[in-house]
């Protein structure tokens, strides 16, 4: 079973989005979405993902909810700024923070976070002076930005033991 799905879960979870986003469960999508979660897999297979290993899960479900957290709290400010345009513009920039993060899966899921918030875009990794730069809607308190980011560096070392 291992050779036709070499990351079972990762299969399973494409047939699950597949007939979801289908809302179907039709002999063709189920067989559609057992063929693009096998080719799938092997895609990924043959990208030699980094294996790493969650170590704290009870921090990583704490972790969750703080980025959920900051997700609310940074939709209302991108909300707060769309609403006063005009009369308060919104000071936008880039901003560039050093890392200490080696695990790939931890830089990828920072990068997930960093993107998935309101108002902030991951741009670039540096590899070699370890530096992120990434952009922000309202740049007034760089600070507190790069507290944000040093925090989920934080969390992302303790889970993942890097």
């Amino acid at each position: 079973m291992r050779t036709w799905f070499p990351y079972p879960l990762l299969s399973l979870a494409l047939l699950i989005m597949w007939l979801l986003l289908n809302q179907s469960l039709a002999p063709g999508s189920i067989l559609i979405g057992l063929v693009l979660g096998m080719a799938l897999g092997w895609v990924t297979l043959k990208l030699h993902p980094a294996r790493s290993r969650l170590h704290r899960i009870g921090r990583a479900a704490g972790f969750a909810v703080e980025v959920i957290a900051d997700i609310v709290r940074s939709n209302i400010a991108v909300a707060s700024i769309i609403l006063r345009a005009g009369r308060v513009p919104a000071i936008a920039g880039f901003l560039t923070v050093d890392v200490d993060l080696e695990d790939e899966n931890a830089l990828a899921l920072l990068a997930c976070i960093m993107t998935a918030t309101p108002g902030t875009a991951w741009l670039e990794y540096d590899r070699h002076r370890k530096t992120l730069l990434f952009h922000v809607l309202d740049l007034q308190n760089e600070e507190v930005w790069l507290g944000t980011v040093k925090r989920y560096e934080a969390a992302l070392k303790e889970i993942f033991h890097d």
